[in-house]
Order: structure tokens, then sequence, then C-alpha cells
């Protein structure tokens, strides 16, 4: 029913842009809220404490029911004309922020179905946060559980505030505001208002849905580029310790994060690398200003946002198959980005260093730690769990996109992209996800779910032990 009130801005900008679409977007209203009544009017007085298999459930079924119903404005849109694959679709990967679309032209789209796209972005961002921070460490998903360890100030504890919802509150303020400043930026920097305020939400939202084709390319302008950089960089970090560095106004904080650090010196690497090599194939003889493009889609990719300031994809090969890669690793664990998060890539990094001492010293004993704290074996043992099986979920995902009829560099880059909810792709999906068969975007459906839900709170719903009482 919260969700259905969402519609209501959407319907308000179709009637002030008199673009035609307000009984849509008021039917999906209507539909949605009263839907959502007749399953709450049952049972609104029901009351008992949230099992941890409720909180699964309910964590896969909020990106699923929501994707779905998300997708009824698409729908019900004849310029769209869309399928209802390709309506779902594009749902999905707004709420997912995964930033893939099916839809081309949209210079050309009503206001209304612009910005729709774009707030579906920044209410998946929101969700992902305050479900990442609040419910994934008490479920032990593949070291989530580590926050309580390793980051700093209240959610070390597991209560950032007294209850979840004083939890969620602080981090909606804290991402409303930050989304404020970078639309205010966006417009300083020249976009329209419009314009800044959509970007903004997939900025925040690590999205990369743009109102444009051309995507932020389309401004044509390094100011414009550098502020994405920096708010990209911003959301890419845990949204727990942006918390804390408002609550305690210690900019410090982001120094003593082991987790931020890691994150920053891995962009960095990146960086130097991506715009080396670019300069060494002579990019910049073919576009001004290389170095800010080349920061841009650096930052762009790692944090798996998605935006683009040009077409990468047909540089030299090393360059956009590394670009995507990158997006393996993702954003912080508690941030609007996908990927496998930093946080358990800096533990497996660890866990390598160790094994080569012990090669030295056999019988050394050499705990792993993180900001001086030692990581319990339980811990480690289920970031190589969560490893493992990315690593196989990655590989059926490919597999699977070539069963459909597609190449593999476009399966390749398909699944990576859909997994890590980082958006563009290279071969037949560079540009758009359009043209692939309804069949290749239900499992790139499922490819989304699984990334944006950490994948064992998605398939820890179909082993028989879960419905067992």
């Amino acid at each position: 029913m919260l969700f259905s009130l969402t519609h209501l801005i959407p319907l308000a900008i179709s009637i002030l842009y008199q673009d035609g679409l307000h009984i849509r977007f008021l039917l999906s209203f209507f539909f949605t809220f009263i839907v959502g009544l007749t399953i709450w009017v049952p049972v609104y007085k029901a009351s008992a404490e949230l099992r941890t298999r409720d909180g699964f459930l309910i964590t896969a079924l909020f990106w699923l029911v929501l994707g779905l119903f998300g997708s009824i404005p698409f729908l019900m849109d004849t310029q769209l004309n869309l399928s209802v694959a390709d309506a779902v679709f594009e749902s999905v990967s707004g709420l997912t922020t995964t930033g893939a679309t099916v839809i081309t032209g949209l210079d050309e789209l009503p206001k209304s179905i612009l910005y729709y796209r774009q707030q579906l972005q920044w209410l998946g961002g929101i969700g992902i946060i305050v479900i990442a921070i609040a419910i994934l460490p008490m479920l032990g998903i593949g070291g989530m559980q580590l926050y309580r360890a390793e980051t700093p100030g209240p959610v070390k504890d597991a209560k950032m505030t007294p209850r979840i919802t004083e939890t969620a509150k602080w981090l909606f303020i804290i991402y409303s505001l930050l989304t404020a400043a970078c639309a205010l930026a966006y417009w300083l920097a020249g976009m329209s208002a419009f314009d800044a305020i959509c970007h903004s939400f997939s900025t925040l939202a690590i999205g990369g849905f743009s109102t444009h084709d051309a995507s932020m390319g389309y401004f044509d302008s390094p100011t414009i580029y550098l502020i994405a950089i920096f708010f990209m960089f911003i959301a890419g970090i845990n949204f727990a310790l942006h918390f804390v560095v408002w609550r305690k106004a210690l900019f410090t904080q982001y120094f003593k994060d082991s987790e931020t650090k890691f994150y920053s010196g891995m962009m960095l690497l990146s960086v130097l690398l991506i715009t080396g090599a670019g300069y060494a194939y002579g990019l910049d003889e073919h576009l001004d200003m290389f170095w800010v493009h080349g920061i841009f889609q650096v930052v762009s990719m790692a944090t798996t946002t998605g935006f683009s300031t040009t077409n990468f994809s047909v540089w030299p090969t090393f360059l956009p198959i590394l670009l995507i890669t990158l997006s393996l690793v993702g954003g912080c664990a508690g941030s609007t980005g996908g990927g496998m998060k930093v946080i358990r890539v800096m533990l497996i990094f660890k866990q390598w260093i160790r094994e080569l001492r012990h090669l030295i010293h056999p019988n050394a004993v050499i705990p792993l730690k993180l900001t001086n704290k030692t990581v319990p074996a339980p811990v480690l043992s289920a970031v190589w769990s969560f490893f493992a099986i990315y690593m196989l979920v990655f590989f059926v995902m490919v597999m699977l996109l070539l069963a459909t009829g597609l190449d593999f560099l476009t399966s390749f880059s398909a699944s990576l992209a859909m997994l890590n909810n980082l958006g563009p792709g290279l071969g037949s999906v560079a540009a758009h996800y359009g043209d692939v068969s309804e069949h290749a975007k239900w499992v790139m459906c499922l490819a989304m779910l699984l990334g944006r839900l950490e994948i064992f709170t998605l398939l820890v719903l179909f082993t028989p032990a879960f419905w067992r009482k």
C-alpha cells in the first residue's frame, strides 16, 4: 500500500506536463493499493515475533512483489508498447538498481515515465540500505554479520538505534540529504531541474538509469562528470559509516574504517590502470580530457552504477572487459552498490596473504584481523561459501544465456552485469537489452534478483528445510 502511494508523484508530473498518462498512473495506484489492502485487512491485528525464516521471506518478497507491481505503469503505456517480460525486466532493473533497460528513445518519452523509472531506482536504493544494515547481519548472509565486528559505531552492536524503524528513519534522512545535495550540484552545473532530480536519484541509488539515451554523455560537461564521480564514490561507502560521521561530525572516521580504505585504494589502482592503458592505446586523441572519462568509467563500473560518458564498448577489448569485471567487487557492504561487496573481497585477499605466510612459517598461528579484531572462523567460512556460490551462479547464468542463442561475449558480460547489478554489457547488449529474447530477459531478471538478494537469501527459499515447521 505504501508503494502504491509513490505512483501519485509521477501522476502529478503527468498532469503538470500534460502528457496524457495520468489516468494510467491513477489506475496502477488504485490496483496496487487495493491488492495491498486486501492482503493486509484480514491480519492487521496479528502480532508476533518475526523469526529468521520470516526475515528471509520478507527480504526476498520485497523486490520480487514490488518488482512485479512496479511493472504495471510500463505495461499500461501504449507508447512504450512493452511485453510483460519487457515491463517486468524494466521494473526489476529499476528496483534492484541494476540500470539495464529495454527502452530506447528516452529523449522523446513523457516526463512522467522518465521520472517513474528514476524513482524506482531511488526507492530500491533506500530499500537496499535498510535491509543490508538492519536485516542481513541478523540473517548471517555470507559474512554480512561481520558488520558487528568491523563497522565502527552503532552497527557493530547490531543496534544503530534501539529499533529497526529508528534505524530506517535515520538512514532515510541521510540518503535524502545526500540526494538533495547531488541534485543541487547537478542543477548548479547546468542540468535542468528535472534532469538534476532524476539523475541524483540514480546516482545515490547507484542505479544508472538516465533520462537520455546517451546517459551522462548527453551533457558533455566535465563539471557534471566530476560531480557524478564524487557522489557515486560516496554512495559506494557503507551508509552506517556516513551515519557515524554525520553524528560525530568527524570525517576522520572514514580513514579509520578498513573497508573504506580498501575500497579507496582499489578505486585509485583501477583508475591508474585504466587511464594509463587508455593513454597507451591513444584514446586521448579521440576524447578531450580523457582522464575525466577514464576516472568516470572506473568509478561508475566499480561502484556498479552503470552511467557512461562515451561508448566504452568500442575501446580496445582489454578496457571494457576490465571495466565490467571491476563490478565483481562492487561497493562497500551497507551501500547501494552491487557486486560481492568490498568487505568480502578484502577478507579473501587477507586470507590469500595469510596462506602465503603459512607456506613460509607452517607452524605459526596467524590470526586474520580487521581493525585489530580477529575475524571469527564461521564468518570467514561464510565468506568463502558466498564466493563459491557466486562463481557457480555466474557460470550457470552464462550457460543459460548461451542456451537462449546469445553469443559468448554477450552472455558473459550480461551475466556479470545482471548478477552484479551493473547494467551495461558488451556485444549485443552494449546499448540496451531490448533486442534479446524474452527467455533471456527472464533469466536476467532472476540474475538481478539473485545479485541484489545476496544469492543465499533467495536460494534458501528453495530448500525443503526452510518450509519445515
